[in-house]
């Protein structure tokens, strides 16, 4: 599993170590199960607009890392699946396109702004573990899932390997 190091990022200290994510997605915008219908199960993760999510999808995912699938704004919001990174990062063309709703004019093609890795689902959860019951769990809550936190707005961010299997034996039960 990852390294914490300051600033709460982790990190890769030995090849084949993998490291778990959480990354949020409004259903109604593209769900878990958009994913699973994607070409390859696996979709370009673009449109982070945050610098510290942009952070971790540049200098800390690496390919084969395991992805929650979160639902947000969605009543009730939740872990819908999981995934894997599938591709190392590479810069998010949206940035671009300036008939994107996430074109970036600042953004320069020798020196681009915003990043991207693709995701693959993997399987969806038995069921949505909500959001309710993940803070009701005396075991997440003893792992600080950043999720869990008050005010927590990150769309990617790291979570505990361990976490993983916790929400999927919440999903079964």
């Amino acid at each position: 599993m990852g390294v914490n190091v300051p600033g709460g990022r982790p990190r890769h200290d030995r090849v084949g170590v993998t490291r778990a994510w959480l990354v949020k997605s409004e259903p109604d915008v593209f769900g878990f199960d958009d994913l699973m219908r994607a070409e390859g199960r696996t979709t370009p993760w673009d449109g982070v607009r945050n610098y510290q999510a942009r952070n971790y999808l540049r200098d800390d995912m690496r390919v084969g890392d395991v992805v929650l699938f979160y639902h947000s704004n969605a009543d009730p919001p939740g872990v819908a699946g999981l995934a894997e990174v599938a591709s190392e990062a590479y810069p998010d063309p949206t940035q671009f396109d300036a008939g994107s709703d996430h074109h970036d004019a600042g953004s320069d093609r020798s020196a681009p702004r915003w990043w991207l890795v693709d995701v693959r689902a993997t399987r969806p959860l038995r069921r949505l573990v909500t959001l309710a019951e993940m803070r009701d769990d005396p075991v997440l809550a003893g792992l600080d899932l950043p999720l869990l936190r008050r005010g927590n707005r990150l769309s990617v961010m790291p979570i505990p390997v361990a976490a993983i299997a916790r929400i999927v034996a919440l999903s079964e039960r």
